[in-house]
Order: structure tokens, then sequence, then C-alpha cells
């Protein structure tokens, strides 16, 4: 058997016979597929699309729109029908002469990075037909006018969503790279992938979660979170891990650091190369982080109360006992950095100084844009997540995780599925993508306060978000404060973080934007020399008035931030050990709570 890059390859009676053969093993899993699929824990049908509303009034506001203008939908579909009469007469021309007229196709659309997709004749129109149509859907859905922005916003992104599942890479039958390696493999790259996806399948309780790294290559405290610390506090929502010095002396200000719950902490601390811990620990201070419980269907009723009080305020009071102090230095990462700022809110109506300082990594706290969330956080998903955690107890991890992987769908959903489930292949060992698909549950409660108040109401910006006999607002947020965000994160996007922290109280701010995403741009070691920042001290201006006024600085902004706290952490004292007499090591580091599998 023979083939090269730009065709298929040749194959005997024999190779066909074997083809045959494992084409019958592919029969026999698929037997299992189907009692897997029948098993399937459901769930609730509305998290699965939006509203057919949205559909009917867009559909109602083209054909008014076409009723009222049928020259603009006339051309629209001129337009439609001669690029795909030409699509089809270059497919007929090839095939007649063997000659093809090649031509660009979308930069960076590595989906067609193959060269059958140009020289093949076949493939040639499949994928020209497809670009044509992906073009009519997007083109269709922008001349929709009379939607407001929101629906308008979601049209967009749902039809784009349908336009990237039906790519013809997403099938076999027009996928050349899965075809060519059928063929080369004698049908063992399906019958490996359809082990991939049972696999997958059989892991999720039925549900379509790819899985994006080879988990056989990690263990969580054995190649992941190695730093050396010990558990020295644990309660139902949390552990709390102080971490060994690496310095004869440290600070006096212990660092308390709060990582969102809705991932697990040891994305801090993947390896030594790039762990943020263990640099903490070796610029000499004293640092406690939380590790959050994983919850089940038991925590229904935890709300965000729980988290402040029995997460938040009871690791602050702990380090401060532990340390003999009466102020710490605070971090929150994400949700946490947005609940550290309730924190903050309830501290100052509270009177209680106990934080001396805060930094928030991508923490919103202002949530009247929605960004690239908007599509999820409108009343029929959020109705669909209510009736869902009321059932179940808790807001299931592979819900949050498919929803934050369609964000970036191409990346996250299909193109992994190709490559495990048509073509075979092994889910590479990658540590960020193995972190990435270790999530955790959110309980009942929480989640819809969450959704409710923070998100869809933006109560913390506004008017306040009544939460243990207080009404918390932005404005109350008045200590020393840091704000790292990131140029391209699509999960907390710096302009809103930006707006957010405008509307605190603080009299000094540090306002800084990473260059990369949400992970990346926080997960800069200043070894790697990689990522660069931007700062400026005027924040009066609006966001892109004040990125356009900025200074930029190469490299990591970790040193930044090391030479800020260090103003904010007093004198230096002997290192400390960790725990004491009241507060004894009940594990080592990275715990138990980060390793617990729950029952939900």
């Amino acid at each position: 058997m023979t083939t090269s890059e730009d065709q298929m390859p040749d194959v005997s009676e024999e190779h066909i016979e074997r083809i045959k053969e494992n084409m019958e093993k592919v029969e026999q899993l698929s037997k299992r597929l189907i009692e897997i699929m029948a098993s399937k824990k459901s769930h609730t049908p509305a998290l699965d699309g939006p509203n057919q509303e949205l559909f009917a009034r867009a559909a109602t506001a083209y054909w008014a729109d076409a009723w009222q203008n049928p020259a603009k939908l006339l051309e629209q579909q001129i337009e439609f029908w001669g690029k795909s009469v030409l699509n089809f007469a270059e497919a007929q021309k090839a095939l007649t002469t063997g000659e093809v007229e090649t031509e660009e196709t979308k930069p960076g659309d590595k989906r067609f990075s193959n060269p059958l997709w140009e020289t093949n004749p076949y493939f040639r129109l499949i994928r020209q037909q497809y670009l044509t149509n992906a073009e009519a859907i997007a083109q269709a859905v922008s001349s929709v006018d009379d939607l407001d922005a929101k629906d308008k916003r979601r049209l967009q992104y749902f039809s784009q969503q349908i336009i990237d599942m039906m790519a013809p890479t997403n099938f076999l039958a027009t996928n050349p790279d899965a075809l060519q390696k059928a063929v080369e493999t004698e049908g063992q790259s399906l019958i490996k992938g359809l082990e991939n996806l049972v696999s997958d399948l059989e892991a999720n309780d039925g549900e379509l979660v790819v899985k994006l790294a080879d988990e056989s290559a990690f263990e969580v405290g054995g190649n992941l979170a190695t730093t050396p610390g010990e558990v020295i506090y644990r309660n139902r929502m949390m552990e709390l891990i102080q971490y060994k010095p690496v310095t004869e002396t440290v600070y006096e200000t212990p660092i308390v650091l709060f990582p969102p719950w809705i991932n697990k902490f040891y994305i801090l601390d993947l390896k030594a190369q790039n762990s943020m811990i263990k640099w903490i620990t070796e610029q000499g201070y004293t640092l406690f982080v939380v590790s959050w419980v994983n919850p089940d269907e038991s925590y229904a009723e935890t709300g965000m109360e729980n988290y402040i009080q029995d997460g938040f305020l009871t690791a602050i009071e702990t380090a401060k006992k532990i340390c003999k102090v009466k102020q710490v230095n605070a971090v929150g990462y994400c949700i946490a950095g947005t609940t550290l700022s309730l924190t903050l809110s309830l501290l100052k109506q509270r009177g209680d100084k106990s934080v001396k300082s805060a930094t928030l990594f991508t923490a919103l706290t202002d949530f009247s844009d929605q960004g690239e969330f908007t599509p999820f956080l409108q009343n029929d998903f959020i109705d669909g997540i209510e009736e869902e955690v009321k059932k179940e107890g808790v807001l299931r991890s592979w819900i949050m995780a498919r929803t934050m992987s369609f964000l970036r769908s191409r990346d996250l959903i299909y193109g992994p599925a190709i490559r495990s489930y048509m073509m075979g292949e092994v889910p590479p060992a990658f540590d960020l993508l193995y972190w990435n698909g270790d999530g955790a549950n959110l309980p009942a409660k929480m989640a819809v306060e969450y959704l409710r108040g923070l998100c869809q109401r933006n109560e913390f910006a506004i008017d306040g978000f009544e939460l243990m006999g207080h009404k918390l607002k932005l404005e109350d947020v008045d200590v020393p404060l840091m704000a790292i965000t990131c140029e391209t994160d699509h999960i907390a996007a710096w302009k809103d973080c930006y707006r957010g922290v405008q509307k605190m109280g603080s009299r000094s701010k540090t306002f800084v934007v990473s260059e990369s995403g949400h992970i990346a741009g926080i997960v800069n070691p200043p070894s790697k020399k990689k990522y660069g920042h931007y700062t400026n001290p005027d924040m009066k201006s609006d966001a892109s008035t004040w990125l356009k006024e900025a200074d930029f600085h190469e490299g990591s902004w970790w040193p930044m931030w090391d030479a800020w706290l260090k103003k904010r952490s007093g004198k230096q004292v002997p290192a400390r050990e960790p725990g004491d007499s009241k507060h004894p090591s009940l594990a080592s580091a990275p715990g138990t709570y980060v390793v617990a599998k729950p029952n939900a």
C-alpha cells in the first residue's frame, strides 16, 4: 500500500478484507455505545440550547424585513445561488480535465490544511460549498435588524455554533485526514476512536465530554501540585494549606490566596517551573492557600454566605492566629476575586481591618456587560440551570466545563473530538488541559445567587448585593488594591474588570493588563520571559483610553507585584513552619479535598 500527502492510499483486496474484519469490531463497540446511551443520566433539556423563542423572533424579523425590502433578500439569494453553481461548475471541470484551480482558504483555518481539500474535486466541492453556506448564514443573521442587542448577540453566537458543528471535518465521510488514516491502519484508527468515545461517555454517565488530556500521565500530589506544605485547618467548605518557607526570614504580613472553586487551586502549582505558589514562597512570604471542597448534593443549600463565612473569613482569621498578626494580604482569582470584593465590603461595614491589601486576578465585579457569556446568562438558560440544580442539588461540573468549551468550540470540542474519535489518537499529556478537565460542582443555592444576583441583576455594582444582613456595595472596597487582568481573556474581559475597579472606593489602585488570556496571562513566571504587561496610574478615563496611554513592560508582572506587596508586608521575621500547637498538620499538601470525587 502506498500513499502521498495529496492523494488517498492505494489498497489491495487483502487490505480491504482486514478493514472488513475491523469493521466487525466497530459493530461490537457500537453495541456498548448503545447500552451506555440507554442508561444515560438525564439533565434539563433547557441547558442544551436557547429557548426557541429566540429563533422565532429572529425568523419573524428576517421575513418582515424581506417583505419590506424584497430586493435585499433577492440579492442575498442570487449571490448564494451564484456561488453554489460556480462551486459545482468548478468541480465538474476538475473531474473532466483533471485540473484544479488552487486558491487560498480562510487564513489560519486549520480545519482545511490537508492538501486534498484543494487538489481533490470531491473534497474541494464540499469545502467550498460549506464555506458558501457558512457565509450565507452569517450574512442572513447580520441582516436581521429588529432584535435588541442581547438577542442579536445570542443569535450570532448560536448560528456560529451551528456553522462550526456542520463543518465537513466533523464527519468521517467528509474528513480526508480521518479517511486516510482509517485506510492506512486498516480501520484500526476507527476502532481506537470508538473505544475513546465509549470511554469518555462511561466516565461521564453518558454525557459527551471530550477528554482533552491523557489522565494517566498525571497525579495531583505526584507530578502536579508538589510544592511542600501542610493542611493546617479543615472545615466543610475548605482545607487551608500553609506552605513551607524556603527563606530564613519572611515578611511579617502573610498572604492568603483564594482560588476559584469552579476549578482546582493547583493551576497555580502545576509544576516547579511555572508554579506561582512556589515562586511566592521563594520571595520570602508566608503563604496560605485555600483548597475548596468539591460539593455533592448534600451542599444544595450552601450559598455565597457559606463561602464567605466558612471560607474567606475563617481562612483570614486562621492565618492571623497562626502568624500572630492583625492583618493579611488577600488574593482572589476569578470568582474568588469577585467574592473577595464582597468580603471586603462586608469587612468595611463591620469596621474590620483584617485585610491590609487586596490583589484581584481576572475578577469581574461589574457585570453590566456580560461579554461572551451573554448567550448563557439570559432567562431561558438560567431557568434551566435553576431546574437542574433543584433536581440535582449541584450544578454538575461537566455543565460548566461544556459551557466554557463552547466559547472556543473549534479548539476545545471539535478539534479534540476529531483527533480522539475519528483518528483514534491518545489525548496529549498536557498538564494544563488535564487541570482544565478536573472541574468541580457548584452548590445549587450558590450557583443561583451568583447567576441571578451578580451576573444578571448586577446588584453589587448597582444597588447592593444583600448577604449576611448587609447590603454589600462595590464602592465599599477601599483597601490598597492591585488588579491583574488579561488582554485576551474571554472569561473576564479586562475592560469589564477595569470598569469594576473604577467604581471601587480604594484611594490606592494599581491596574495591570497582562498579555495573553485567563490562565496564561496569570501563570506567567518571570523565567519564561514570555508575556509582557501594561500599566497606567490614571484610571479616570475609559478603558480604551487607559490602554492607549499605558506603558508597556517586557516580561511577567510578577516582580512588579512582588515590589508592590513588599511595601505592604511589614518587617522581616523568622521563617514560620506550617501550623502551630492548635493547628497541627492534618495532611500534606495538596491535601485531600483537591483529589476527592463527589457523589454528584
